[in-house]
């Protein structure tokens, strides 16, 4: 029998849960999160998808218990990127790939600050989607596909191997940028304003005010990429962001239990990047600001409560 490849993983939320369970099937995997009772359930239950038959896995009681790992994925909220990795920091195999699937731009600088720039760093994206019903338990609404990609093809299709290998549906491309670009467009018509409007995905397209404002931040997103130079994956926006609803149409998006439970969102990562890119491109982002400054706001408001 092949070996298992000792897989690590950073966060048990939806989506760390979601990818481990397939990962356990093949690989011997290890979970850390900062949630001891989570931990602790996992340990006596295990994990499952869709009311599967729970798979075991090992769980990590401090960094350290990561530090062999061959891959280690992160599945953190980007604002938690720097404190989940510094543990870290000169403990690792220099070959050991860090993969991030994470929300917005910028987690490859975060990942280099925090474990230095010679770390093998593989980002991408997914349209696997899970919402949590219980600790170490998820429900998905589809199977989806994940693309990753870095400066190392080889260790991109290492990467992707042991993905498809575990059941998921994995595919390496050349250059990743435009596919970042391409869910930071989704995610910044979508997260913040489902978050403030307290509703599903799906019901934005539905309301004429909700998704008039969608679409210009869609819009304004894609504004900035064309101007970086970034060829986005898909023509028109709105078209892609009204395709990206439709597969979790009754999904509350991440920022919205940020805001409810008081955790700093990641609006500074996805509306906020644009805002940042976009004024060093001399690209205007009204749309986006006003989102960034009303999360912003709603985060004070219910941090002094």
């Amino acid at each position: 029998m092949a070996a298992r490849t000792k897989v690590g993983i950073i966060g048990a939320g939806a989506m760390g849960t979601l990818f481990g369970f397939y990962l356990a099937g093949t690989s011997d995997v290890t979970m850390l999160d900062a949630n001891a009772e989570t931990l602790a359930t996992i340990e006596q239950k295990g994990i499952s998808v869709d009311d599967q038959t729970p798979r075991r896995v090992t769980i990590a009681r401090r960094a350290a218990d990561l530090y062999g790992s061959q891959i280690l994925f992160l599945f953190v909220k980007a604002v938690d990127t720097l404190r989940a990795l510094r543990p870290f920091a000169g403990e690792l195999d220099p070959v050991t790939p860090i993969v991030s699937l994470q929300n917005g731009v910028g987690n490859e600088d975060a990942i280099r600050t925090a474990l230095g720039g010679a770390v093998p760093v593989i980002l991408g994206i997914t349209t696997e989607s899970a919402v949590t019903t219980a600790p170490g338990r998820v429900h998905t609404s589809g199977r989806g596909n994940t693309i990753v990609g870095s400066s190392s093809p080889a260790t991109s299709r290492m990467v992707a191997e042991v993905l498809t290998a575990s059941g998921l549906q994995a595919a390496v491309v050349y250059d990743i940028r435009p596919h970042l670009w391409g869910k930071l467009v989704a995610n910044c018509a979508i997260n913040a304003l489902s978050a403030l409007l307290d509703c599903d995905a799906g019901m934005i397209p539905r309301d004429a005010n909700a998704a008039r404002l969608a679409e210009a931040l869609a819009e304004e997103a894609a504004a900035v990429a064309s101007a970086l130079k970034i060829n986005l994956p898909f023509v028109n926006p709105w078209q892609y962001v009204t395709d990206v609803i439709a597969i979790g149409a009754d999904a509350r998006s991440s920022m919205a239990f940020d805001l409810a439970s008081g955790h700093p969102s990641e609006i500074d990562h996805i509306n906020g990047a644009v805002v940042a890119f976009g004024r060093r491109a001399g690209v205007p982002t009204p749309y986006n600001e006003a989102m960034l400054r009303l999360v912003k706001a709603r985060e004070a408001l219910l941090a002094s409560r």
